[in-house]
């Protein structure tokens, strides 16, 4: 259930569909709600306890062979809240069914690879939802916009990715990928609190500058990957993220609503419950060391 505060559903409308244009996406907009920043994080911390439980389910069911998985990627401009996601979405669910995977620039050792062999291993097992905090999208955003990697090898990284993608999802991996869409005054804003603030002072990369200067191939390059790759078992969901509050809410009712569809249910018992009750009550007898 999405309450009161949604009043259409975030994984409709802000799912990509036929015709998408990044460019008609207003990072200002809050699609599906007319709450309030207070409203906002009401809906934030009461929702915590369905996504854990659904968590919970998912992890349990794997403990019976269940196949399914949820992976999460998360791309965005530098300064655009993939790390208050990261804390007020995904800090909320228990660690031993959450996999983190934080993708930096690639070592000398993974650039003498395909570009998928280091994404391969992180795909997460059954039971455990994966997030990707940067991703194999890397590869065909900052390698393209940068020329790092020359066009016909970026044009085959489109196909590569699509392939991947198709293999794992055969494989019980449901997989969203969402885009925290900000504005360049709003991103101007936050790298300007990192530096007017110390105790951000370690956040500030002043290459995030230097990427800033070529945001227009950056909006192009991100609507050539979404077009490419969108897909009904890997979806593209474009969430407007200049209000971070909204952002987060809508992360968080996207990830909820995925693994609705996934379905998870708490595997069957395989011993006789009220025979089990009463052993352990039984056992309230014995003598402790």
């Amino acid at each position: 259930m999405t309450g009161t505060f949604w009043g259409e559903r975030p994984d409709e409308s802000l799912r990509v569909g036929p015709g998408f244009r990044l460019e008609d996406v207003d990072p200002d907009s809050k699609p599906g709600t007319n709450a309030n920043k207070a409203e906002g994080l009401a809906e934030l911390a009461s929702s915590a306890q369905e996504l854990r439980e659904l968590q919970e389910k998912l992890f349990a069911q794997s403990r019976e062979g269940a196949p399914q998985r949820l992976l999460v990627v998360l791309q965005a401009m530098d300064a655009a809240g993939k790390g208050g996601v990261v804390n007020h979405v995904f800090g909320q669910l228990e660690p031993y069914g959450l996999e983190l995977t934080a993708f930096k620039a690639p070592s000398e050792e993974e650039r003498e690879h395909d570009f998928l062999w280091r994404i391969e291993p992180r795909v997460p097992g059954p039971g455990v939802i994966g997030l990707f905090d940067r991703s194999h999208y890397e590869d065909v955003l900052i390698q393209r916009v940068r020329g790092f990697a020359p066009p016909e090898e970026i044009e085959r990284r489109y196909g590569a990715i699509a392939e991947f993608e198709k293999r794992i999802a055969d494989e019980g991996v449901h997989i969203i990928k969402i885009m925290l869409h900000v504005s360049p005054e709003e991103q101007a804003s936050r790298l300007l609190d990192r530096l007017d603030t110390p105790e951000k002072h370690w956040k500030y990369n002043p290459g995030d500058v230097d990427e800033r200067l070529h945001w227009k191939s950056y909006m192009e390059a991100f609507q050539i990957a979404i077009e490419r790759t969108n897909a009904e078992h890997a979806p593209w969901f474009v969430v407007p993220a200049n209000a971070k509050w909204y952002a987060r809410a809508a992360v968080q009712r996207i990830v909820i609503s995925e693994l609705q569809r996934i379905a998870p249910a708490w595997p069957a018992v395989k011993f006789d419950v009220a025979a089990e009750r009463e052993r352990v009550q039984q056992s309230l007898g014995l003598r402790w060391p």
